[in-house]
C-alpha cells in the first residue's frame, strides 16, 4: 500500500537541502577563504574547481536511474552532505587546511550534484503531473530561501562570532560548518522518516551495457538536434551567454569585502549578509519572476533583447561602485538590488532557450546536458577571473567586463527561436464564439 504523505511535508525540507550546499561551494567557500588570506587569483581558480561535478553530472545521472531508487540516494547524499560539512569544520584548524577542506568541498559539490538527480527525479515519482506543477513554484521558492540563508545569514552569524572570540576566524568558521553539520543530519533523520515510498520509485533491470548504449545515443541526439552551423550558434550561446557575469560572480563578493586599502568597499560580513545576500537575492528573485512572466505573455523571442541587456548593462553598477567607493550600505544596497534583478530576468532567456533546444526525444537529458555546458561556460572564466583582476585592479577588471558584454550580444544574436514559443497561446475565433455561447 502506497504511503500517503502531505507534499508541503517534504518539498520545503527537500529543495532547502538542495540548495544550501550549493550556496555554500559557491559563494560561502568565496567569503571564507577570503578571511583566511587567500589571493583573488587564488580564490577564483580553486573555488571555480568546485563547479567541476555540476559540468559533468551527465555522465553518471544515468546510474542513479539503474541502482537503488531515488529515496535512497536522496537519503545517502544527505548523510554525506553532513559529513563533509563536519569535515570542513574539523579540517580548518589544522596545518592542512586548505588541502583538508578543498576535499570536503569537492565532495560536497558531487554529494550535492547527486543530490540534485535524485530529489528532481522523486519529486516527478512522487507526485502526478497537476501537482508537479502545482508545486514548481514551492519548491524553487525554497530553493531560493536556501541561497538567501546560506549568504544572509551564514555569513553574518561568521561575523559575528568573530567578535565573540576576538577575530580567530577558523575557529568562528568550524563552528558555523559544524552547526550546518547538525542541520543536515537532522535533515537526514527527518527525510528517513517523512519522506514517502512511491511505487514507482524502484531500480530498473537494464544492464551496464544497455545503459551505456543508452549514453551514447543521447548524446548522439543531443547533437544531431540541428544543423551543424545552428549546433555550433546554440553551443556558443549556452557557452558564453553569462560571460561577463562568470568573470564578475567570484570578484563581487571579493570587492564588496576587501578593505579600502586593497580597493574594496570594506563590508563587514553582516552588511555582505544583508546587501548582497538579502537585498540582491530578492532582486534576483523578483527579476526571475518578471522575466517568466513578460515570457509567457509574449514568447521568448519577443523580449530576448531586452533580456540580453538586463543581463549584461547593469553590471556597470560595480564600475561606478568602483570609482565612487561608497560607504553608505543602502546606496550599495540598491546597486546590488539593481545587478541581480538585472540578472534574474535575463537568465530567464538562457532557461527557456534550454528548454526550447530540449524539446523532442531525450528532454530530460538534453536539457541537463545544456546545464553541464552552461556550467561550464561559467566554471572557465571563473577561474581565470582573479588573476585578470590581480593584474588590472578592481576598477580596471570592471571596465573590461563591461568591455565582454559584447559577447554576450554577439551570440545571442546567432540563435534562432521559434516566435510563439513561450507565448501564451491566444484561443481560435471558434473557441472565442463557444465561450460567447455559454
Amino acid at each position: 500500500m502506497k504511503q500517503q504523505r502531505n507534499p508541503w511535508s517534504w518539498i520545503p525540507t527537500l529543495y532547502v537541502a538542495e540548495g544550501l550546499p550549493n550556496v555554500i561551494v559557491m559563494t560561502v567557500a568565496v567569503v571564507m577563504y577570503m578571511q583566511l588570506g587567500m589571493s583573488d587569483s587564488e580564490i577564483a581558480l580553486y573555488t571555480s574547481w568546485l563547479s567541476l561535478p555540476w559540468v559533468i553530472k551527465p555522465l553518471w545521472s544515468p546510474f542513479v536511474d539503474l541502482y537503488r531508487t531515488k529515496r535512497w540516494w536522496v537519503l545517502a547524499m544527505q548523510l554525506l552532505l553532513g559529513s563533509s560539512l563536519a569535515g570542513v569544520a574539523f579540517t580548518l584548524n589544522t596545518p592542512m587546511w586548505f588541502q583538508g577542506t578543498m576535499f570536503c568541498f569537492f565532495l560536497m559539490a558531487f554529494s550535492s550534484a547527486t543530490h540534485d538527480i535524485a530529489a528532481d527525479g522523486y519529486y516527478m515519482l512522487e507526485l502526478d503531473e497537476h501537482r508537479q506543477t502545482l508545486f514548481v513554484g514551492i519548491r524553487n521558492t525554497f530553493y531560493r530561501i536556501a541561497v538567501i540563508f546560506g549568504n544572509g545569514v551564514l555569513v553574518p552569524v561568521a561575523g559575528m562570532l568573530q567578535l565573540v572570540y576576538r577575530n580567530q576566524k577558523a575557529f568562528t568558521w568550524s563552528l558555523v560548518f559544524f552547526g550546518m553539520a547538525g542541520l543536515f543530519i537532522a535533515l537526514w533523520l527527518y527525510h528517513a522518516y517523512i519522506l514517502p515510498r512511491p511505487a514507482a520509485d524502484k531500480p530498473h533491470d537494464a544492464s551496464i551495457s544497455e545503459v551505456a548504449r543508452g549514453i551514447r545515443q543521447m548524446f548522439s541526439s543531443f547533437f544531431h538536434k540541428l544543423p551543424a552551423r545552428e549546433m555550433l550558434f546554440a553551443l556558443l550561446f549556452l557557452l558564453f551567454y553569462r560571460f561577463p557575469e562568470a568573470l564578475l560572480t567570484k570578484m563581487s563578493a571579493t570587492f564588496l569585502m576587501r578593505p579600502n586599502s586593497e580597493g574594496g568597499l570594506g563590508l563587514s560580513p553582516q552588511e555582505f549578509g544583508l546587501a548582497n545576500g538579502t537585498v540582491g537575492l530578492i532582486g534576483l528573485l523578483l527579476g526571475g519572476i518578471v522575466g517568466g512572466w513578460l515570457a509567457s505573455r509574449d514568447g521568448l523571442k519577443r523580449w530576448l533583447w531586452p533580456m540580453v541587456c538586463a543581463i549584461t548593462l547593469p553590471d556597470i553598477v560595480y564600475v561606478l561602485m568602483s570609482f565612487l567607493m561608497p560607504s553608505n550600505l543602502l546606496l550599495i544596497s540598491i546597486c546590488l538590488f539593481i545587478e541581480q534583478f538585472g540578472y534574474g530576468l535575463g537568465f530567464t532567456a538562457l532557461t527557456l532557450y534550454m528548454l526550447y533546444f530540449s524539446m523532442g526525444a531525450f528532454k530530460t537529458s538534453h536539457y541537463a546536458f545544456c546545464t553541464a555546458i552552461s556550467y561550464l561556460g561559467l566554471m572557465l572564466p571563473g577561474m581565470l577571473s582573479g588573476y585578470l583582476k590581480d593584474a588590472v585592479g578592481y576598477r580596471t577588471f570592471f571596465l573590461l567586463v563591461m568591455v565582454f558584454c559584447v559577447v554576450t550580444f554577439a551570440v545571442a544574436a546567432l540563435i534562432k527561436v521559434d516566435p510563439s514559443f513561450g507565448k501564451k497561446e491566444q484561443p481560435t475565433a471558434a473557441e472565442k464564439a463557444e465561450v460567447g455561447n455559454e
